[in-house]
């Protein structure tokens, strides 16, 4: 979502900011601007549409001076993507950004209004600095005033207040959005995260539910959500600049997919330990009876992928839910279950929001790939998925490696529950030590899936087949496809086929089946033969095995290498990335920051 930094610096702030925005790139936006407070003590800012090279254009024209200031990238939501409603908003002596919805701002502007405001904009935004700005009138201080105002809001939030007057404060506030504070050498900085503050500083402290920060750059007071003094820890938190480079790719989506072999490699040296997993001892498999896994977007169609394989290697009954419904239809949740919760970020607003329903009913679990973010904090144990930085909105290597540390938590629940052998466990460990070779071997095939890309770049409607665990995968492939390509694409289990989707079959919508030779092949094969008798084009995705029994009259088949049947959603994962990323490229989007569309999502 939006992303905010704030610096309180020792050099002129503008292009520091404006660096540290382009690291916040990644989380979506439309729209950007800066605040600063200058050498006279003047609070002044600027803004702009679109990408933040518009912003940058506008401060060579109009430069902003001052060692104090705020930034923001804009993900509309309460209003359209224009100046006047782009962040940072002022009132008076005080300017705002802000990431979170206000969801009484319409009582609050009406109670502003009555009292002489005047809005400019479109946003919930704006009433936080008109607010803040009334108690300033009533002669509280910048502190107090802003205080008084965050008293007032409800919904979620992360804010940084920079006020005229006063070149050495920032005000931060967190509700329900994430914030971290960062400690230099005289200087103090706010950010969205860590990624941002990365060249400034790799010390930081990471602001906890209903936290207040007065920021000077001699001090840093956080104060909880009570108003009581707070010792929060400062971590060193270490951020490889070359994880936010392109390193020679054209887009960051194209690198992520490359790296996968290496930071499943990475993953599996953390988990596996000759034959065994090691895993925390807290996740006592042996007396859990049930496990409902909550998730969004591709960290859900993770999970319905560990559905198979907790329910046929353990035995465990697994409930799959999509975090914005699962709290609200008040589900029951028995004793010895694990709740186990899959985010990316760790920040997931609806993700975060479950876990807070589950923390008091059963043992939290997570799976993120950020060790700091707020799931990982608030869970019982947190397992890290180690894929480092992901930039691109479109989540790739994430995804595999969610799947990696899932599947292993699935064989450590199998084995501990006496359902395989030592020697069936140290057998799959070694197909899984395997894995990124083959992974490597299925890229090498890029170009053959580019052609195909650019065939299907010309559709508008494609539909993707699976069965059995390659349904969710099938599902993951026509979401990608969407997000970058913007191409209209349904994942379904092949077996549904008759059911509706079969309706859709023509000449002009390319039917992508994945089907590894498996015990299902046969069925999804029969399946994909009912694509073509109706003049259907079917891109069949399989191993060698698959293409020698089923690529007659086909549109097209391509071959991944051999692997496990148990590790196929991983590897297959692949191709289904690179037919979206090519298909984006022949379409000429924005592969890396799709429209509307953000790479953390942060309110509800």
């Amino acid at each position: 979502m939006c992303g905010i930094v704030g610096v309180l610096g020792k050099h002129e702030v503008a292009p520091i900011m404006v660096e540290a925005l382009k690291r916040l790139e990644y989380r979506g936006y439309d729209s950007a601007g800066i605040a600063t407070v200058n050498d006279e003590a003047h609070l002044e800012r600027r803004r702009a549409v679109g990408k933040l090279v518009n912003l940058s254009d506008l401060l060579v024209h109009e430069p902003l001076t001052g060692k104090a200031g705020i930034g923001h990238t804009r993900w509309a939501t309460h209003g359209a993507p224009t100046v006047t409603n782009a962040h940072p908003h002022r009132s008076g002596p005080v300017a705002v950004v802000h990431n979170g919805i206000i969801e009484n701002f319409r009582e609050l502007r009406e109670e502003l209004r009555a009292d002489g405001a005047i809005f400019e904009t479109d946003t919930d935004t704006e009433i936080i600095v008109a607010l803040t700005n009334r108690f300033l009138d009533q002669g509280l201080s910048p502190r107090d005033a802003a205080e008084q105002a965050i008293a007032r809001l409800e919904g979620a939030f992360a804010l940084s207040f920079l006020f005229e007057g006063e070149a050495d404060l920032l005000i931060a506030a967190r509700k329900g959005s994430p914030l971290a504070v960062g400690h230099g050498d005289g200087e103090v900085y706010v950010g969205s995260d860590a990624i941002a503050l990365a060249p400034l500083t790799d010390r930081i402290t990471y602001l906890e539910e209903g936290d207040r920060a007065v920021l000077t750059r001699d001090s840093v007071d956080i104060f909880d959500a009570e108003g009581r003094r707070a010792n929060r820890a400062i971590r060193t938190v270490k951020i490889d600049a070359a994880h936010i480079d392109k390193a020679g790719h054209k887009h960051f989506m194209a690198k992520e997919i490359a790296e996968q072999p290496t930071v499943i490699g990475d993953a599996l040296a953390h988990y596996v330990d000759g034959s065994r997993i090691d895993l925390p001892e807290a996740l006592d498999f042996k007396r859990i009876e049930r496990i409902t896994m909550v998730a969004c977007g591709t960290a859900f169609y993770a999970c319905l992928t560990a559905k198979y394989w907790f329910e046929r290697l353990a035995g465990i009954p697994v409930e799959v839910d999509i975090a914005s419904e699962f709290r609200y239809r008040e589900p029951p949740i028995g004793p010895n279950t694990l709740a186990l919760f899959v985010s990316q970020s760790g920040e997931t607003a609806d993700t975060l929001a479950a876990l807070r329903y589950c923390a008091a009913q059963a043992q939290i679990a997570a799976v993120t790939n950020v060790e700091t973010s707020s799931i990982a904090r608030e869970s019982d144990v947190n397992l890290p998925i180690l894929a480092g930085a992901e930039i691109g909105v479109a989540s790739t290597k994430a995804f595999t490696c969610q799947l990696t540390v899932l599947v292993l938590m699935a064989l450590k629940a199998a084995h501990d529950r006496g359902r395989i052998t030592d020697a069936d466990l140290a057998e799959n460990l070694a197909e899984l030590q395997s894995l990124p070779g083959r992974m490597n071997l299925a890229l090498t095939q890029s170009e053959q899936i580019a052609a195909a890309a650019r065939r299907v770049a010309e559709a508008q409607d494609v539909l993707f087949l699976g069965r059995g665990q390659m349904y969710p995968l099938a599902m993951e492939g026509a979401l990608k496809l969407k997000e970058i390509s913007y191409i209209h694409a349904e994942g379904y289990a092949s077996g549904e086929l008759k059911h509706g989707p079969i309706a859709l079959v023509d000449k002009t919508v390319p039917v992508i089946v994945m089907a590894p030779q498996d015990a299902l092949f046969d069925k999804t094969v029969s399946n994909m033969q009912e694509v073509m008798a109706r003049g259907g084009k079917v891109l069949l995705i399989t191993d060698p095995a698959g293409a020698k029994l089923a690529s007659e009259g086909t549109w097209q088949t391509l071959v991944m290498p051999e692997v496990a049947t148990l590790f196929e959603p991983i590897l297959y994962a692949l191709p289904a990335q690179l037919l979206a990323y090519h298909a984006a490229v022949a379409k000429g989007t924005d592969v890396d920051q799709p429209r509307n569309l953000a790479k953390s999502v942060t309110v509800e």
